[in-house]
């Protein structure tokens, strides 16, 4: 399957959105990395058509998805990144009525509400008023009813937040396990979660795509270019104004802060990049 995007243009007013955005996406697990206002969610709800863009195309195996119209919203989920529910309606009944909108067949509509809560882990209180829900719980229904009709197009705009550690590494590992055979878009800010799972990454800022490159490549480019200093609580601030800093963790015999560049004046030990260094890189050297 291959999902291709061809000069999108989008505007709000006389900001650019979207500046000229080409890519082509692949089975997987493309990530989206990007801090807020790069239009990463204007992307993806284009991606859905939830919105149309200015100007430009997309293509869906070869076709033309505003032209497809219905048939490319059969093969898509799609999760926005603020997903309401009806709080009155049971768990169940919820993703019933999504069913029914998504032209599940009545003979497997109970199953495949069955077989989805069970990967949100949600089967226990299929019962349960969804007002009686946690945060966490209401972004699992929302994942659930992203899944309900087997998408070839998974379109995920923060799905993992407000997820504790265990959940986030299930619904994770679900992901790397079906996007074998399907095309996942993930947007996020949990940089662990594409580390993990990422089959390529898209950078962006400002509307444009600044990278578009595996998780490897990326690390690569940060060879011999990170380097971790054990310093005191009181010193972190003076390194950060004389370096670029991504990370620092409190360690049991001081703050280990890490160095992106050339190797520091201060004793230091050269680490290996992980892709919250690369991020950092991306924002704050590189562009």
């Amino acid at each position: 399957m291959e999902l291709e995007i061809k000069n999108l243009n989008k505007n709000y007013g006389k900001k650019a959105a979207l500046n000229n955005i080409s890519l082509t996406l692949k089975n997987g697990i493309t990530g989206i990395l990007a801090p807020n206002g790069a239009g990463k969610t204007t992307l993806l709800r284009i991606l859905a058509t939830i919105s149309t863009p200015d100007s430009g195309n997309i293509y869906f195996n070869g076709k033309d998805i505003f032209e497809m119209g219905k048939s490319y919203r059969d093969i898509i989920g799609y999760l926005p990144q603020d997903f309401g529910v009806y709080p009155n309606q049971t768990a169940e009944k919820f993703l019933r009525y999504f069913a029914v909108l998504k032209g599940i067949s009545k003979e497997k509509i109970d199953y495949k509400i069955d077989e989805i809560l069970d990967i949100v882990s949600l089967s226990h209180v299929k019962k349960k008023k969804l007002k009686t829900f946690s945060g966490g719980m209401k972004k699992r229904i929302g994942i659930a009813q992203a899944l309900l009709n087997d998408p070839k197009v998974l379109i995920l705009d923060e799905p993992t937040a407000s997820l504790d550690p265990d959940e986030r590494i299930k619904f994770r590992d679900f992901l790397i396990t079906i996007s074998k055979s399907r095309l996942v878009i993930l947007s996020t800010h949990i940089v662990s979660d594409l580390e993990a799972a990422a089959t390529d990454i898209v950078f962006m800022r400002e509307g444009q795509v600044i990278s578009y490159i595996s998780p490897e490549e990326a690390l690569s480019e940060l060879e011999d270019k990170v380097y971790e200093v054990l310093t005191s609580l009181e010193m972190v601030p003076k390194l950060k104004k004389k370096y670029i800093v991504s990370h620092s963790m409190n360690k049991k015999d001081g703050i280990a802060v890490r160095i992106l560049g050339d190797k520091p004046e201060e004793k230091s030990t050269m680490v290996e990049p992980n892709l919250e260094d690369v991020y950092t890189y991306y924002y704050q050297i590189k562009c």
